[in-house]
């Protein structure tokens, strides 16, 4: 491909309104455009950087047997009412009605799909298993997109969904979407971490995401150096260190009028640091008030919560809630004496003293509480956020918290569709059971931002060779030179008859230009050709990531091109 003849519109300056790494390279170095909030236009770099994710996504998944589909975007909202998730999910998800006021949305996921087709054309367990794929275009009314292409309105992605007879069969499934996730992963160039994950709106029993760590991630995973285990905040119990108490003392209740929060009591004459404060919520849970208490340090987790108490229908409770349950508003809240309210107690206050808390008096706490003979009947759950400084809860040793990108999510769907909308098959005793479901999920151009993020410097993107938009660049110095243009175009000829994906700078732009250029896009390897250096039989190979030069005889210029090419396409990721 000659440049004069492809779309490549390079930016010098930095988009003001980028923040993302990925989005300022991807906005500078021409691969999208921006059309609406959260909407972009691929460019043809941008476009051959993606179908080379897809390539590799698809090549994986038919190695683990999976079947290609291309499934409509438009859905009848009558599947995602038969799910329950039509209900379930709100402003994010884009609905419309036809000329006959009949409801439709744009799909985000299609678990509903996938399982009608199941639920019409999969009869008996001689069928199963099955994996199902496709790679096709979402959509999401994200409040706030950001960060480009990391959280957009609309985006590719590979969904695909396992269907088996049993339980053990998904377990199958699921471990050979991971293995084949790794390797996608391995392909592009990224260490990908597998992660602990709750399911979300997705439903079902277990969830793993594959995380890169960046600066540009908007979700916080908690990773541990001794056992590499690793867990987003919602899923991650990690263990406090340590505290020692002083000896317990005779529970007292004193006035602290004014006092409303935390970091109030922290400061109050008499109060406590909030490490010795218990933070009481009360939330109102199947429509019964319902008290959790952490540690006044801590923040609650809802996701938790949830898990704890088994069910999704929970909110905050509100001051005349409290008031009715704790006979005080909050602020002055605690569960001291409590015992006809159902109490959840996160795992970090097991065994403290000398605790400060509401008493349920308004304006009042108590001091030199001891948790283990003042409250009672707590149910020990974990309830908190980890932070800096926890121990991991399988070794011990201290964690730590990262930003980082979700790549994948895979879930263990189970029953959660097939029940919903009676998707059944007869086993082999000839009995009509549900089929188990699994959906697993990779965002194509979240990864190549991703792989932007991990792949960059000052001076532009440094693409894997795996995933670059063109193998090799041939940088002329002087297209004035007939006999420099004439050995310029067979060294062309030949990068492309080797097989390698070749981009000629054949614009008549200074080579300062075009160098910045080369380095803007981040082709791997790049040979520099002007008369200066074929008067000595000479070109100059320069590859990207390294910045290594090194001149080559003219003949041995393809060879030499290809030899390199070999080592690139094989090296490990970084």
């Amino acid at each position: 491909m000659r440049w004069s003849q492809i779309f490549i519109p390079t930016l010098r300056d930095e988009p003001a309104d980028a923040e993302a790494i990925s989005h300022k390279l991807m906005l500078r170095a021409g691969l999208v455009r921006q059309l609406a909030a959260g909407v972009y236009s691929k460019l043809p770099l941008g476009l051959r950087a993606s179908r080379k994710v897809e390539a590799i996504v698809r090549e994986e998944m038919e190695r683990i047997g999976g079947q290609e589909f291309h499934l409509p975007v438009l859905h009848p909202g009558e599947l995602w009412k038969e799910s329950g998730r039509w209900s379930q999910i709100g402003e994010e998800m884009f609905r419309l009605k036809d000329r006959r006021q009949g409801d439709y949305c744009l799909g985000m996921t299609h678990e509903e799909v996938f399982t009608a087709i199941a639920r019409d054309e999969l009869r008996s367990y001689r069928q199963l298993p099955q994996i199902w794929f496709q790679i096709q275009t979402k959509f999401r009314d994200e409040a706030r997109p950001k960060s480009g292409v990391l959280r957009g309105r609309e985006f590719v992605m590979k969904d695909s969904y396992t269907f088996d007879v049993d339980f053990a069969g998904l377990d199958i499934g699921f471990d050979k979407h991971a293995e084949a996730y790794r390797r996608i992963f391995e392909r592009c160039g990224i260490k990908a971490l597998s992660v602990q994950a709750a399911s979300g709106a997705m439903g079902g029993s277990e969830s793993v995401e594959f995380m890169s760590v960046s600066d540009a991630g908007e979700d916080w995973t908690v990773i541990c150096p001794g056992c590499d285990a690793a867990a987003n905040l919602e899923k991650a119990v990690t263990v406090a260190p340590e505290v020692v108490d002083p000896d317990a003392e005779a529970l007292e209740k004193f006035p602290t009028p004014g006092i409303r929060t935390i970091d109030a009591l922290a400061h109050f004459a008499g109060g406590a640091p909030a490490e010795r404060q218990i933070k009481t919520l009360v939330y109102v849970v199947d429509d019964e008030p319902t008290l959790f208490l952490l540690r006044g340090d801590h923040e609650l987790n809802e996701v938790k919560l949830a898990e704890a108490t088994g069910t999704t229908t929970f909110r905050a409770a509100t001051p005349e809630e409290c008031q009715s349950a704790l006979g005080a508003r909050p602020g002055s809240l605690g569960a001291v004496s409590v015992s006809n309210i159902p109490i959840y107690a996160d795992d970090a206050l097991k065994g403290r003293v000398e605790m400060v808390t509401g008493a349920n008096d308004d304006d009042h706490h108590f001091r030199h509480v001891s948790v283990e003979r003042d409250l009672q009947d707590l149910r020990w759950v974990s309830l908190r956020n980890a932070v800096e400084g926890d121990g991991c809860a399988a070794c011990g040793k201290e964690v730590s918290i990262k930003k980082t990108i979700e790549l994948g999510h895979i879930f263990k769907l189970g029953l959660r569709y097939s029940e919903s909308m009676n998707l059944t098959v007869l086993n082999d005793q000839g009995k009509d059971v549900p089929v188990v479901m699994g959906s697993y999920g990779i965002g194509i151009e979240r990864l190549v931002a991703a792989v932007i993020e991990a792949y960059h410097d000052d001076n532009g993107i440094v693409w894997p060779w795996s995933i670059a938009p063109f193998h090799v660049v041939i940088t002329p110095i002087s297209l004035k030179d007939e006999a420099a243009v004439e050995k310029t175009e067979a060294i062309y000829d030949g990068l492309v008859a080797a097989g390698l994906e070749t981009l000629l700078d054949d614009r008549n732009e200074r080579p300062g230009v075009k160098f910045k250029d080369a380095d803007l896009i981040g082709i791997p390897l790049r040979l520099v050709i002007g008369p200066k250096g074929l008067e000595r039989g000479m070109v100059e190979l320069v590859e990207r990531g390294t910045s290594e030069k090194v001149d080559v005889p003219y003949g041995e210029a393809v060879e030499q091109v290809r030899a390199r090419a070999d080592r690139l396409a094989s090296a490990a990721p970084r």
